[in-house]
């Protein structure tokens, strides 16, 4: 009787030249038994400093010293538990059952039966023997149209059979007409209720694979996401797979400092919440089950930070995330004032909206001790922000009203003993695990509090915040526009710091007050040149260019079919109907 190819046994590939060895875990220092030396320590040296503020021989005058009390616990506890997450991230998510079920993803009879060989982005993906489906949504609301094509021409080409799907938000006609070029299936919705996550709601009533990927417009997907990421869900129990944000645009202050705010998160703290249960959704270059996301209702479209909430109701209940520390899509960092006010605006107000509206720490949350500690540090993360607009009112204090946050037998020398301990080792650390420390992310997070500060007042008042997406295309308008309270706290720094230089020439002695002061005056001063840069490039940018028209065009990557209600994407041309055009929430075309 003949053999067929169901009956033969698994013959996949193996660690070929197709399936090349499981990428290495970026954040190799958390394995390094230096990080727990350098943990031990800074966490010492944290300790130490606590001490010596808490110690009433060291109290100065209460204004100031409640400032300093108030700003450095919100920084201590901070400190404490990022250090103890980073010291649990050691452990590589990937188990045996994801090894195992990685080798069996592509199957080599089922490739040659498609006669697929040469096109990886139409193998078959296979999940416990079982071929799957997978759609790719690219979320778009007014990006320009070549970040849109390089993500989708990227997201095509993805090694796994899978449908692509641009979301459109901006209800543009020119996406549409790129979505019809590229082949690629394209939705538009009636209004914008919900946001990004009405926007994804909308597409699961549309699309029917038993997964989803999710990127934003701006971040370019790697060939091998879905060979690094479906395997996870051999668990039944897996939600859904994180992979890092990374930025390919680090050529201003802004971009730089905003990106590398977020890489000791990326590379140490999500890793370490695997440990708990508790890595969270960040919006992008990630992949959900279906079935987990419908258990919760859907995308949480009541937050404009629909991903932590998503994930905090998965993790309620019941369901298993996991965060993998490999860069598989590059993105933009926000390069202007601009986006990166509306950007961390929009992320603080849904960490504050978890801290007012659903605090971790109530009995009603359904998470464990360890979860519960952990969404709690993600809702005040964004009070850490606000901290520094505290400790820039110290200084100014002792300058015009000579009162001093510690007691006058505390000499400054002293001060910046205990001060080094904590802030000093938090560096060293810093040069341990990322190789660096970055003057840009100081500047940033010295100067970002009246964001925050904005953020927690909107939340505590009830205001709903506008969605804005970062780098969309539009009219720009001056950067100066969206950091007026920078700019006249800088001026009055600069003032304080004339009188403190003055008083100090007469009293022939250089005071802590006005080395801190014109620290502060400093960093914000760096702020303001890099928003006249930034003034400047925008005057040119507005310039008008000879125009340039295109030689060629990369032909597009055909799609996979699938079943009867996959339609087809033709180019909409002026009076005819395009079955692509899907809108309204379940729709279906005729």
């Amino acid at each position: 009787m003949a053999t067929t190819w169901k009956d033969k046994p698994y013959r996949g590939p193996r660690r070929t030249e197709a399936t090349p060895l499981a990428r290495r875990i970026e954040n190799s220092a958390a394995q390094s038994p230096t990080l727990l030396l350098f943990v031990v320590i800074a966490s010492l040296g944290v300790l130490t400093y606590t001490g010596f503020l808490l110690n009433p021989a060291n109290r100065g005058d209460w204004l100031p010293y409640s400032l300093v009390i108030t700003a450095e616990l919100v920084l201590v506890v901070q400190a404490l538990v990022s250090m103890w997450t980073i010291l649990c991230g050691g452990q590589d998510p990937r188990s045996f059952a994801f090894h195992h079920s990685q080798e069996r993803l592509f199957d080599a009879v089922a490739i040659e039966r498609a006669g697929a060989g040469s096109r990886p982005q139409e193998w078959p993906i296979f999940l416990t023997e079982k071929e799957i489906d997978v759609d790719v949504f690219i979320t778009v609301y007014g990006e320009p149209l070549e970040k849109i094509e390089r993500t989708a021409r990227a997201a095509m080409a993805m090694r796994g059979k899978h449908i692509t799907w641009i979301l459109d938000d901006g209800q543009s006609d020119a996406v549409q007409d790129l979505a019809g070029d590229l082949g690629v299936r394209y939705i538009r919705r009636l209004s914008n209720h919900g946001a990004k996550a009405g926007n994804i709601n909308n597409a699961l009533g549309i699309a029917s694979g038993a997964y989803f990927a999710i990127f934003d417009a701006d971040f370019v997907p790697d060939e091998d996401f879905l060979y690094e990421t479906v395997p996870f869900f051999v668990d039944d129990n897996v939600a859904f797979v994180q992979t890092p944000q990374a930025y390919g645009n680090m050529h201003h202050l802004v971009s730089r400092g905003a990106g590398f705010m977020q890489s000791v998160f990326y590379r140490f703290i999500q890793p370490g919440r695997n440990r708990f249960n508790a890595a969270f959704c960040v919006g992008t270059n990630v992949i959900f089950r279906r079935t987990a996301i419908e258990d919760v209702g859907g995308m949480c479209t009541d937050s404009k930070s629909e991903d932590v909430w998503t994930s905090l109701r998965l993790h309620e209940r019941g369901w298993r995330s996991i965060y993998i520390a490999i860069t598989l899509a590059v993105g933009d960092a926000p390069e202007t004032i601009e986006d990166y006010t509306k950007q961390q605006l929009r992320w603080a107000s849904g960490g504050f909206e978890i801290l007012m509206q659903r605090n971790p720490l109530s009995p009603r949350t359904k998470l464990s001790i360890d979860q519960r500690v952990q969404y709690f540090v993600t809702a005040t993360h964004y009070l850490v922000g606000i901290t520094p607009l505290l400790l820039i009112l110290v200084p100014p204090l002792e300058i015009y009203f000579d009162l001093r946050p510690v007691n006058l037998t505390v000499t400054w020398v002293t001060w910046l003993v205990f001060y080094l301990g904590f802030y000093g080792l938090q560096i060293l650390l810093a040069f341990h695990t990322m190789g660096s420390f970055r003057l840009e992310t100081l500047v940033m997070a010295s100067v970002s509090f009246p964001i925050y500060l904005r953020a927690f007042i909107n939340v505590f008042a009830g205001k709903e915040q506008k969605w804005h997406v970062t780098g969309s295309s539009g009219k720009r308008v001056s950067p100066f526009n969206f950091m007026i309270p920078q700019v006249l706290i800088f001026t009055f720094l600069f003032l304080t710091s004339l009188v403190g230089i003055v008083k100090d020439y007469g009293h022939e002695t250089l005071t802590l007050a006005t080395a801190w002061n014109v620290t502060n005056t400093i960093v914000l001063g760096v702020f303001i040149v890099a928003a006249m840069r930034e003034s400047r490039r925008t005057r040119l940018a507005g310039r008008p260019r000879p125009m340039v028209y295109p030689t060629f065009a990369r032909p597009p990557v055909p799609q996979p079919a699938r079943a009867a209600h996959a339609y087809p994407t033709p180019v909409a041309r002026e009076g005819e109907f395009s079955p692509t055009v899907l809108e309204g929430a379940g729709r279906t075309a005729s």
